[in-house]
């Protein structure tokens, strides 16, 4: 559960806290428009997450996982070349698709995959865990890691190559968790 989320909860933290610095400062992109990114890439979450939720429950949970994971690893560095046009419809649609496709792809199907990973003796105890320790280490060290690697490096290489490594974990996590589609709670 730490692998698979680790993923999406460094993703959302480095488009919503890292990139909303390194944007107004870096690039000399005003805070308004990189709020209203988020706000309007947010609101595009309110119908892609249902929407990736709905689908895991047609073709699988863990294909979102791959794909939000594959989507990273090739989106890492475009990212921050997008950003670097300074355009402001670029900026926005780049974070819109960021954030969905990043996040949402696997945030969707989270709160049903994560309790059927687990037997019901532990069910809640091991959802719980995986949210909580990738929280504090995606959402907490990332965005740090990011700010670090961007000051010791001078760009976004390495800040890309980070989020590249975060995606490989919640990729092998994908690959050796199981699909629970179609088995019954009770079954797990």
């Amino acid at each position: 559960a730490v692998g698979l989320k680790i993923c999406e909860v460094s993703w959302v933290y480095m488009l919503t806290v890292f990139m909303v610095v390194y944007a107004t400062k870096n690039l000399g992109l005003s805070k308004d428009l990189m709020l209203q990114a988020i706000m309007i890439a947010a609101a595009v979450e309110i119908v892609t997450i249902p929407l990736f939720g709905y689908l895991s429950d047609v073709f699988g949970r863990r294909i979102f996982y791959f794909a939000g994971s594959l989507f990273t690893i090739a989106f890492a560095f475009p990212l921050f070349w997008l950003m670097e046009m300074r355009d402001p419809w670029i900026t926005i649609v780049t974070t819109a698709v960021a954030l969905s496709f990043g996040h949402g792809l696997m945030f969707g199907p989270q709160a049903t995959y994560f309790p059927e990973l687990f037997g019901a003796r532990v069910r809640y105890t091991g959802a719980s865990f995986g949210f909580q320790v990738s929280a504090a280490i995606g959402g907490g060290l990332t965005p740090i890691l990011a700010t670090l690697l961007v000051g010791k490096l001078g760009g976004t290489g390495g800040v890309s190559l980070l989020l590249i490594v975060v995606a490989a974990i919640t990729l092998v996590a994908a690959f050796f968790a199981h699909e629970t589609r179609d088995k019954s709670v009770r079954e797990l």
